[in-house]
């Protein structure tokens, strides 16, 4: 039991953790429901992204044996791992700054647990009917009519869950092997593995859980909640305007507030609170009782906004800071604009293959009997394509040089390091400071604007 000091007197508040039994939120249309079935809709991306194609590959794959990423033909390996650190943490980031501004929009919009969950409530409502009716049929005694009615209900729980196991799994090898495996039962047993965790948890974190996976286990409802400011943008009741509450009749002149204590702002919400008790932890800002309260208050003429969206400042007649005066704020979307511009870069600058020269450092260099000053090196090229590739190797920049290497062509294969052993020769007489620029260049033998260059250093001895 909790307190807060949201009116001029105490109000005492109560999160449901269970023990009232299954919460059956009634629906109600209205622009954010209409917003949250919209949003939701993004998770057909999770669905759907595995089953694209993209020059006769998957175009979206997590290859975790391979350690490689493939996005639309591009290919994301280790070596780059750098830019989807910094998707990560733009995603991390993003989460901080939409709660920054209107609190847990995530939970009530996108969380995945919010979405399956409310998808799960959509059919159960369509099979079983109205709050009132659901209840009725979780007490009635089991029949012909409950068990068809229950079974129904279940059987599209579990084809649900099951098509969200297989996806995830879809992620990370090729999809449509992966049906063909699972109905053949050839299927790996990582594949397995997945399709059982993932069934069996959103069947049960959906279908039983619900609003209780808000309560207990996700972490992210914590710190969210630190997050809010006196600025930050929340689902409030404008207790100023509704109180006193009590039931209207017509033509009632008593000096009653808007609010007719219908309870509809309570019976829409999927977490079972009261928004009229304050901001709780259990409001995952889904607006659900701002459409209710917006539809009540149309009925008896009154305005809308009875429950809106809008800070504490706001409410206590205060001036809202503007974003620029939220530092918070502002650090937020720097870190955000950075993550974007790296991620930008990374991205447009992966290359199809890493090149490197390393030079030999024991010795530096060798004199040769014939008055020439040899250096050694390993030229490494790793192809990050899903191709073989050819390269010819170059030396510029040093006059007279003579490169000896063990081969005209490097070939690299898909995901492998070809490594090669060179020498570069020069005339004593010709080098006339210990270290020279020396330039080394490697053509592609099929595609020769595909060019890639690499400086070091030529040692030899001081004259």
């Amino acid at each position: 039991m909790s307190s807060s000091n949201t009116h001029e007197h105490t109000i005492q508040w109560h999160a449901n953790v269970g023990e009232s039994g299954t919460i059956h939120a009634k629906r109600i249309a209205g622009r954010f429901r209409t917003i949250k079935w919209l949003s939701a809709s993004i998770w057909l991306i999770f669905f759907l992204a595995p089953y694209l194609r993209w020059q006769g590959q998957q175009a979206l794959l997590i290859d975790l044996p391979n350690r490689q990423f493939h996005l639309f033909g591009l290919t994301v390996h280790p070596h780059d791992i750098w830019v989807l650190s910094f998707v990560m943490i733009f995603f991390a980031m993003l989460l901080v700054f939409a709660t920054l501004l209107a609190g847990r929009v995530f939970c009530g919009y996108f969380c995945f647990q919010t979405v399956w969950t409310d998808v799960y409530t959509w059919i159960e409502e369509k099979i079983e009917g109205q709050p009132r009716a659901r209840h009725e049929l979780d007490k009635a005694q089991w029949d012909l009519n409950k068990a068809s009615r229950k079974g129904l209900k279940h059987t599209l729980w579990m084809a649900i869950a099951l098509l969200t196991g297989v996806s995830f799994a879809a992620w990370f090898t090729d999809a449509y092997q992966l049906w063909s495996d699972y109905f053949a039962l050839q299927a790996h047993i990582s594949a397995w593995v997945v399709l059982s965790m993932f069934t069996a948890g959103t069947y049960v974190l959906a279908g039983f859980m619900r609003e209780q996976v808000c309560f207990w286990l996700c972490p992210y409802a914590r710190i969210q909640g630190v997050l809010y400011d006196h600025n930050s943008v929340l689902p409030t009741y404008d207790y100023r305007r509704g109180e006193p509450r009590g039931k209207r009749e017509q033509n009632d002149e008593s000096n009653k507030g808007d609010c007719v204590d219908c309870d509809q702002c309570l019976v829409v919400c999927p977490t079972g609170i009261d928004i009229r008790d304050g901001q709780q932890i259990g409001c995952i800002t889904c607006g659900l009782c701002i459409d209710a309260c917006d539809t009540v208050m149309e009925k008896i003429n009154r305005p809308s906004g009875l429950i809106r969206y809008t800070s504490l400042n706001e409410m206590r007649d205060k001036k809202a800071k503007r974003f620029i005066q939220r530092p918070t704020v502002l650090i937020s979307s720097a870190m955000l604009i950075t993550c974007i511009a790296f991620t930008t870069y990374g991205l447009a600058t992966i290359t199809p293959i890493e090149f490197s020269v390393e030079p030999e450092r024991q010795p530096l260099y060798v004199k040769m009997s014939n008055n020439y000053i040899q250096n050694s090196y390993t030229v490494r090229i790793f192809n990050k394509s899903d191709q073989p590739r050819s390269y010819q190797l170059r030396s510029e920049g040093l006059e007279n040089a003579i490169l000896q290497k063990p081969q005209q062509i490097i070939t690299t294969k898909p995901g492998i390091m070809a490594s090669v052993k060179i020498f570069v020769k020069a005339p004593q007489h010709m080098l006339n400071q210990p270290q020279k620029p020396l330039k080394f260049t490697i053509i592609n033998t099929i595609d020769h604007s595909e060019q890639f260059h690499y400086n070091t250093l030529f040692n030899s001895p001081v004259r």
